[in-house]
């Protein structure tokens, strides 16, 4: 999804139809909301308890909006196009410049670098930039979600390595601020991994279908707000709802790879991969008129006409389960960094320092 923000679901459905390029993003609030809190219900009994208490659960999910809410300032480029690219990776891209997403780097600037060259190299698989749309310099990228999420479960390793730390020989205060870093990384690497599992955050494809369509897909622009939002407004979706099929979250594995990738961002490349195999099935529910969608149609006055069409269980069902699956991928990337966080070794030094008292200097007449 490239460089969009908010779809105001208020916006009339025949603009949305005339292609304008109102703002979106993936799963609004709610969604991401519910994505954290189905992560909450995943983790294992053993997992450090504070994060359960009800307003540090309550923070967990506020932050699950942070990331779309740097986009609300969209003055601010330098934001803009950091914060931008890293909710989606258009996987056809990869193809189209000649990587493989199965062996693409694990470093984000390496494989910057693999994909300027390829892209230079195949610049006729790509359409031509129109400059007006591309203030923030983003769509010469494919996104870099995968990346973000990989990173961010770094920072969250490191916050529990301190906090076991500060847990043996810091303050109240210093184990306090711990845990409250800990939160923050936990509900803001919630929003990057809930918007993988919104299959229009895995394609080339996230605003209608573009390019060759011989299944005669939608090209509507505003499919993507309407399955961020829209649908799961009319059909009433809750996490309470869903949080029963919650499956207990399992860490990832960190088996060390023959091919030197980080194992943690080949299993987040992975949930991407499996979560872009399913944009073909949601636009064939789409056609089906099974999502709940209106449909438009233009008359030969160059006017429309709106059909409405009930919202189907194969259609709810799609947006349960995928957040259902976010929620659970998100779960298993913070019982990973917990499990995997030993102590910090280097903090741990300086705080023994400190509660070793330093003999006073003798003066020139002591003695």
């Amino acid at each position: 999804m490239k460089n969009t923000h908010l779809l105001r679901l208020a916006a009339p459905i025949a603009a949305l139809w005339a292609g304008l390029a109102l703002p979106v993003r993936a799963w609004d609030y709610d969604g991401h909301r519910m994505v954290n809190q189905l992560a909450l219900s995943s983790l294992p009994a053993d997992f450090p308890a504070f994060v359960r208490e009800p307003a540090n659960a309550e923070r967990i999910a506020f932050l699950a909006g942070e990331p779309d809410r740097w986009r609300n300032v969209g003055s601010d480029l330098p934001l803009v196009q950091y914060n931008g690219m890293d909710h989606y990776l258009d996987l056809e891209e990869l193809a189209d410049a000649g990587l493989d997403a199965t062996t693409v780097p694990s470093l984000r600037y390496e494989f910057a670098l693999q994909f300027a060259a390829g892209r230079a190299a195949h610049l006729d698989h790509f359409p031509v930039i129109d400059p007006a749309k591309n203030t923030d310099h983003s769509r010469e990228w494919p996104g870099f979600a995968p990346w973000a999420i990989t990173e961010y479960y770094g920072k969250l390793k490191s916050a529990f390595s301190y906090l076991k730390a500060f847990q043996d020989l810091g303050t109240p205060e210093e184990i306090a601020n711990a845990q409250a870093n800990i939160l923050y990384v936990m509900g803001v690497m919630g929003h990057y991994v809930g918007d993988c599992a919104q299959p229009l955050h895995a394609t080339k494809h996230h605003h209608g279908w573009v390019g060759d369509n011989p299944n005669g897909y939608s090209t509507w622009y505003g499919i993507h707000a309407w399955i961020d939002g829209g649908l799961i407004a009319k059909a009433g979706i809750t996490s309470g709802a869903i949080a029963p099929k919650v499956v207990p979250a399992q860490p990832v594995s960190l088996a060390n790879r023959l091919d030197g990738r980080d194992p943690m961002f080949v299993a987040v490349m992975d949930y991407i991969i499996g979560t872009q195999k399913l944009v073909e099935p949601l636009y064939q529910l789409e056609k089906a008129g099974k999502l709940g969608n209106d449909k438009v149609t233009a008359t030969p006055d160059g006017k429309t006409t709106s059909e409405s069409r009930p919202l189907t269980v194969e259609g709810r069902a799609f947006i349960e389960t995928q957040l259902l699956r976010g929620g659970e991928m998100l779960g298993a990337i913070w019982v990973t960094a917990w499990r995997s966080a030993a102590p910090d070794t280097y903090l741990r030094s300086q705080l023994l320092k400190r509660q070793i008292p330093v003999p006073a200097k003798a003066g020139p007449y002591d003695g």
